[in-house]
């Protein structure tokens, strides 16, 4: 994989990320709801609300990382949140999702003053928890995290 070059996502590359994000949503299981228009109106709209890096072998995409800013009082500093992060099969093992992990650090660092990074792994994914486990990211104890959508958000926002 020394021929990898990870790079920040522009807009003309949303239909890479989409395609990233596709198989990672496939691979996990999970439901893809975040198309075209809505990743170009949160990522290129007037408050990006995440910025994103493709790995690319030539041509080829071989990983993606989706990244917002968030902030700790506790630790006194912004953060990155990862989001979203996909290695291909072929590219599994070789160091990539590490390489794409440190380059989210590094420009997050480099935009916000980024001083740690938080990210969600799903209970039953043993090789996630391993590969986070092993580039030394621990849980959160004492904490869960807890989400509010659909309807239930929809109410929260109409109180304001």
């Amino acid at each position: 994989m020394d021929t990898v070059t990870i790079r920040p996502v522009e807009e003309a590359d949303l239909p890479l990320l989409d395609s990233a994000l596709r198989a990672l949503s496939d691979d996990l299981d999970d439901p893809h709801r975040a198309g075209m228009k809505a990743l170009r109106a949160a990522g290129f709209g007037p408050c990006p609300a995440f910025h994103a890096l493709l790995a690319l072998d030539g041509a080829d995409m071989v990983g993606a990382i989706m990244f917002s800013p968030v902030f700790s009082t506790v630790r006194g500093v912004p953060g990155l949140y990862v989001s979203d992060l996909w290695v291909s099969d072929a590219a599994r093992g070789t160091g990539l999702g590490r390489r794409l992990l440190a380059a989210a650090a590094a420009r997050a660092c480099a935009l916000w003053g980024a001083g740690y990074l938080r990210l969600d792994v799903y209970d039953d994914s043993a090789g996630a928890q391993g590969f986070y486990n092993r580039l030394g990211l621990t849980p959160m104890t004492g904490q869960q995290t807890l989400a509010l959508s659909g309807d239930g958000f929809d109410r929260l926002k109409g109180e304001a």
